[in-house]
């Protein structure tokens, strides 16, 4: 008579947890780097990607999961794993630089990984580069469960992390990019800068500037060009 497989022990999956939680402690750090699966359902927070029969459940920013492709199409999704005595979680996004916003996000005090993926839900990355260099706490506290005074805070804190000339290399959610051959960033800066003062939107503004081919351009001349593209 065949042997009968036994049952995985509970308790050994309550270890697993605590050794986990332990050498969180201990400063080790516990990352997958992404999932690459099956989109199996987008709930109302989350997506559940399925690999190799297995279903992942990740906490998405609303304005990822609208992105999503189909159910049953593949999906690769940037992943944090947040490692709690009572749980674990995994919050996911399209693209590296959201993750790395993400990241930053949470090192600000008062600012919780639900609370990241709040304020990515309202904000893109960009527009919250935008709003912290800028100094834009209207844009920033108007996500839910985030109020003025952390606003406040997370602008002083991040305000020295964010270059704006960062979005120009992986800006509007695109692939990074260089910036067009014989145009100083310095100067894509500046008219990014001048079109937000004019009232385009920080993303537009940004798309229409990469689409400026000009060398050697001043920043009047790349306003001018880059006008044709709204």
């Amino acid at each position: 008579m065949d042997a009968v497989p036994a049952l995985p022990d509970p308790a050994d999956k309550i270890g697993e947890r605590e050794q986990i939680v332990q050498n969180k402690k201990r400063g080790v750090v516990y990352m997958i780097s992404y999932i690459k699966g099956e989109l199996a359902a987008v709930e109302k927070d989350k997506a559940v990607v399925d690999v190799h029969g297995v279903g992942y459940g990740i906490y998405m920013p609303e304005r990822s999961l609208g992105l999503l492709p189909q159910t049953g199409k593949e999906v690769k999704i940037h992943t944090y794993l947040n490692v709690r005595e009572d749980a674990m979680q995994l919050f996911g996004f399209l693209t590296r630089d959201d993750l790395a916003i993400f990241k930053l996000l949470i090192g600000v005090s008062g600012i919780g990984p639900k609370g990241g993926l709040g304020i990515l839900s309202q904000l893109s990355a960009d527009d919250l580069r935008f709003a912290v260099l800028s100094g834009d706490v209207k844009a920033i506290s108007a996500t839910p469960g985030i109020g003025r005074k952390t606003a406040e805070k997370l602008i002083i804190e991040l305000k020295d992390k964010l270059d704006l000339e960062d979005m120009l290399y992986h800006g509007a959610g695109e692939p990074s990019a260089a910036p067009a051959e014989n145009l100083n960033g310095g100067v894509q800066s500046e008219a990014v800068q001048a079109l937000v003062a004019l009232g385009y939107g920080s993303t537009e503004s940004l798309k229409a500037v990469k689409k400026v081919k000009l060398e050697n351009a001043t920043v009047e001349e790349v306003l001018k060009e880059a006008l044709k593209h709204f």
